[in-house]
């Protein structure tokens, strides 16, 4: 019997064959946000041979994420989300350098974590990284194929710098936060971020292997509900916006930002407290601290204890999941007292 490699029916398709097998070995792609669409194209583009893939997220595993949150099992609950995604695909195919980035990302590091990436994948659930991602991608000129997926409608766009218009042509600034639907207030059907999700892999795959001129040029609607699929048209580079600050006047506005030290998570009835200097955290003295007032245990690279009521996950880079807080002055307050200023 013939030997044929795990790729054999890939390399198949005339749009791929070896040369395009290989220029995905060769490319490091960037997941910012490995929760619903980033698991699922995380697990696709892993499977594709991708060759290296930096997975960035802020986040602990949850049992209610689990429903749409494909590479996680019951054992990962509690575990950093970039850290259990990096092991599960390591498991699904040893070709591919998966890195795990259990930190915030903000203006002060994205520049940073991007730098490699030749296409940056959206897995994010607010409006505000999504903007600094499309500074930094503008910016660096690197594909950013954005999407969204709420309730059973999703969308999703393919932004090439000097070849479309951006996410700021689109809408200039963020949606006010009152007016946008989370899956904390309309829930999501999980079907829908594997459609969504597997768009999002088909479209990173064709410009790994160059074929430009088949990505998608609009912004794609998704309906899992009816099964519709429309697009509508995103401005090119003839007809993009002249008056955009990002694309037009190069002004990284949400770049140049500064790191909020308290942020409510979506959905999760939790903030995330970031500290304003490295003071050199050691987990292990942590939890010694958190067994005197409470109960604690080690999860993956992360510190997790119950004191007074109060739930907090505890990152290396000092980073705390607050949960059981009133707001975020009173998650500053818990972290102060408990973690340390």
């Amino acid at each position: 019997m013939t030997t044929r490699d795990r790729y054999h029916r890939q390399r198949l398709l005339p749009q791929v064959r070896d040369e395009g097998q290989e220029r995905l070995r060769a490319s490091p792609v960037a997941i910012v946000g490995v929760g619903a669409l980033g698991t699922v194209a995380a697990d696709a583009l892993c499977r594709a041979g991708v060759g290296t893939l930096h997975l960035i997220d802020r986040d602990v595993v949850e049992e209610t994420t689990r429903q749409r949150q494909s590479l996680y099992t019951q054992r990962d609950v509690g575990y950093p989300k970039a850290e259990a995604a990096r092991d599960r695909l390591r498991d699904t195919n040893r070709d591919v350098d998966a890195h795990a980035h259990c930190v915030h990302l903000g203006p002060s590091n994205a520049l940073e974590l991007l730098a490699s990436a030749d296409v940056v994948v959206d897995g994010t659930d607010n409006f505000r990284t999504r903007y600094l991602l499309n500074d930094v991608c503008v910016q660096r000129q690197t594909p950013y194929v954005y999407a969204g997926a709420v309730g059973t409608n999703g969308t999703g766009a393919v932004i090439v710098p000097g070849s479309t218009g951006c996410l700021r042509c689109l809408s200039p600034d963020p949606p006010a936060g009152a007016h946008v639907d989370t899956c904390d207030s309309a829930g999501v059907l999980g079907p829908l971020v594997w459609m969504v999700a597997s768009w999002q892999a088909s479209e990173t795959i064709k410009l790994l292997v160059g074929a430009h001129d088949d990505v998608s040029k609009g912004l794609r609607s998704f309906d899992a509900w009816s099964g519709a699929s429309t697009v509508r048209a995103l401005p090119d580079a003839l007809t993009r916006d002249p008056a955009c600050p990002c694309c037009a006047h190069k002004r990284y506005e949400f770049l140049g930002g500064s790191d909020t030290d308290a942020t409510v998570l979506c959905g999760r009835g939790a903030v995330q407290v970031t500290p304003a200097h490295d003071a050199g955290w050691s987990v292990e003295a942590l939890r010694e601290r958190f067994d005197a007032l409470g109960e604690s245990e080690r999860a993956g690279s992360s510190v997790h204890a119950e004191i007074d009521g109060y739930e907090l996950t505890v990152f290396p880079d000092g980073r705390a999941i607050v949960r059981g807080a009133d707001d975020e002055d009173h998650a500053r307050a818990l972290y102060d007292r408990y973690v340390g200023s």
